[in-house]
């Protein structure tokens, strides 16, 4: 579950939005998924991304001044792919695909 909240700045016209999500469950299913080989009807399940993350990916574009990029269009989506290939996020990996940290999963 998330939560948004709005923020009315001091200068009194300047707003800033607060999203709110409780990660743990996401991270603790991924964690979980790593121990077992990944399948689907669309081949092996990757990740699971909590909705903050994929928002903070977002802004983090827009705010380099691509503000064409938009969620779930194909630039996201290869964003998204980037971003699962760097050791910085790995935590959010499903799969059983080696990474850098912590020796690799599934080694």
């Amino acid at each position: 579950m998330q939560t948004t909240r709005i923020h009315l700045d001091s200068n009194g016209q300047d707003l800033a939005i607060e999203t709110i999500q409780d990660v743990e469950p996401i991270l603790e299913w991924n964690k979980e998924a790593r121990k077992e080989e990944q399948h689907s009807d669309w081949g092996r399940h990757v990740a699971r991304i909590p909705n903050v993350i994929l928002t903070r990916w977002l802004n983090e574009e827009w705010q380099r001044g691509n503000i064409t990029i938009r969620l779930f269009g194909p630039e996201m989506d290869a964003l998204v792919e980037r971003k699962l290939q760097d050791p910085d996020w790995a935590w959010l990996r499903t799969d059983k695909k080696r990474s850098i940290i912590n020796g690799g999963f599934g080694s």
